[in-house]
Formats: C-alpha cells, structure tokens, sequence
C-alpha cells in the first residue's frame, strides 16, 4: 500500500503553502491513499493542522502522528504525564478524540527498552487517547528492541534501495510478531526519483542543503546517510532497470512494496502531481526477481560500505 507523509508539508523541505499542501493531501486520496503520517514536530504543529482540515472534507482516513522530538532528548522526559499533554496537543491539531496511530519519534535508545514507557503507552490506550501505537526507528536494533513488545503495533524505519539492512532481520521479526512495517525516506530524501543531479541547487531551509552531515537530526533521515555525489552515481547504475511505463520513482517505490511484510511505504509529495504519481506505484505490477538481484547488486557495491554498519 502506498501512504503519504506529511513531513514535506510542515518543514524542513522550503516552503510549501496551505492552498498547495492541501491540494496535495487531496490529490493524494483522490489517488486511493488512506493512510497519511505526520507528527507533531513538523513545522511545530502545521502539518498536523493541515491534514486535520483534511479530515474534515476527507472523513475515514487513517492518520499517524509522532511524538517525542519538541523536548530536548532525554530518556527522562519519555513520561505519561509528557504522553497525555503531546496527545492533547496532537488530538487538537488534528481535530480527534482518538489518535488512530501515535508513534515514539526516534527517541534516544535506551527508551525502547524502558518497560514504563511501554506501560504508559497502554494507558493511553486504556484512556482512549489513542487507538494504537508504534515506534520510528533509526537503527534496526531499535527496531528489533520494540517488535520483542507485544503492545506494539507499527515500526516505521527507513527503508529503501539504499537501505537494504531491514530487510535481513526486521522484517522477518515484524512478520513473525503480528507487527506492521511502514516504510520511510523510500525516495532517499529526492534522490531516488532520478531527477536530482550534480547542479541541482536545495533552498536553505530544506534539510538537503541544512542536513547533509547531521548538523540538526540524524544524518540518516537525508539521502538515507549516503553522500550526496555517491547517490547520484547509484541512481544512474539503477536507471536503466526502470521498465518502460514506469518512472524512476515509481520504480523505488515499486522496489519496497514488492518486500515481503511491508505494510505501506510513505514518500512524500510537495504538489498534486507527484501526490498521484506515488499513489499510482501501488497498482503497477511487481519487479522481476533478476531486477531486484540487479538493485542488490548496486547496493552490495556502491552503497553498502557507507551505511550498512551505521543503521
């Protein structure tokens, strides 16, 4: 299944308008997406604002959200009584009384082994603040932390054809526990819909131009940790695989569904065209497994050294 992220329509992307962000939330329904993920970091609230109103026009979608990164990140501050007042917060911008998915956004590690914020995370269940919940992951220890967990629902972790550790040992535990897997960063932050190259310019406040080597998140989150000129040469190695009818994204895009367990991978979209466009991978039909083995390949060669031991 093809989601959206909402991340594009809050910060950290340059600037994207109401008018435009919620053309694109539409064109993305329109399209088929029902399940749409932001979280309460993005633009300190605005994408959260923004698909509530969505909500209003668009009844019946299913909305995930984040919680965690507007405090400074400490273990301690990972509290039921912190839970309740980001669940207010969150309920308010989305304009619900039950979040239908409320996930621990990146947290420092050592939460998710805490069993209290697991216990905490229940209440909120037993409260009816929220419906469920899950994790965001950096790492896939993390991962594998949260799937041992039997109240979790979702872990989302970066997950695409420079990301190829996932699919080792998540996804099988994921299958295994009962536990839904949504796919994150599955363009690598633009780069692989081929249309980026070495003289394409990002404005400054977009996290490709502020983030390149972590200077205010982790570095994995842009170009999912692989440097930029490095990228660029993997994508071309890829291109050629694309089948005709098919454009490069959406054959990324086509790459992670095709991966077993994988409940609904999450690009992002900054207008209506790309919205659909996305939406679209969903019903093309899957890769051949010689084209999969070519993707392992140019990984296993160009993309491995950088990240594999990192994530």
């Amino acid at each position: 299944m093809v989601g959206l992220g909402a991340w594009q329509l809050g910060a950290d992307w340059g600037e994207v308008g109401e008018d435009e962000a919620l053309a694109t939330l539409h064109a993305a329904v329109d399209a088929g997406v029902s399940f749409i993920d932001t979280a309460d970091v993005y633009g300190d609230g605005r994408s959260e604002q923004i698909v509530g109103r969505l909500l209003k026009e668009r009844p019946g979608l299913t909305v995930a959200t984040k919680m965690g990164r507007r405090v400074p990140q400490e273990p301690t501050a990972y509290t039921l009584d912190n839970f309740r007042a980001w669940n207010d917060r969150s309920r308010r911008n989305l304009g619900v009384d039950t979040l239908d998915l409320v996930q621990l956004h990146c947290p420092p590690t050592a939460v998710y082994s805490d069993a209290a914020v697991y216990d905490a995370l229940d209440t909120l269940v037993e409260e009816g603040r929220i419906a469920a919940y899950g994790v965001s992951v950096e790492t896939c220890e993390e991962a594998l932390t949260a799937i041992a967990r039997p109240g979790v629902a979702t872990v989302q972790i970066i997950l695409n054809a420079f990301r190829l550790k996932p699919l080792e040992r998540v996804l099988p535990a994921a299958a295994e526990a009962g536990v839904g897997i949504i796919a994150r960063v599955p363009l690598a932050s633009g780069l692989l819909s081929g249309r980026y190259d070495e003289h394409t310019s990002f404005a400054s406040d977009d996290h490709r131009a502020f983030n390149r080597h972590g200077e205010a998140f982790d570095v994995g989150e842009t170009f999912s940790g692989v440097d930029y000129t490095t990228g660029l040469a993997a994508v071309e190695r890829l291109k050629p695989l694309v089948p005709e009818g098919m454009t490069t994204a959406q054959f990324a895009l086509r790459w992670i569904i095709d991966q077993p367990g994988v409940s609904v991978v999450i690009p992002g979209a900054r207008n209506k065209r790309q919205a659909a466009d996305n939406a679209a991978a969903a019903q093309l039909p899957p890769l051949p497994e010689a084209t999969h083995a070519a993707v392992t390949g140019v990984y296993d060669e160009l993309i491995r050294p950088l990240v594999h031991h990192r994530w």
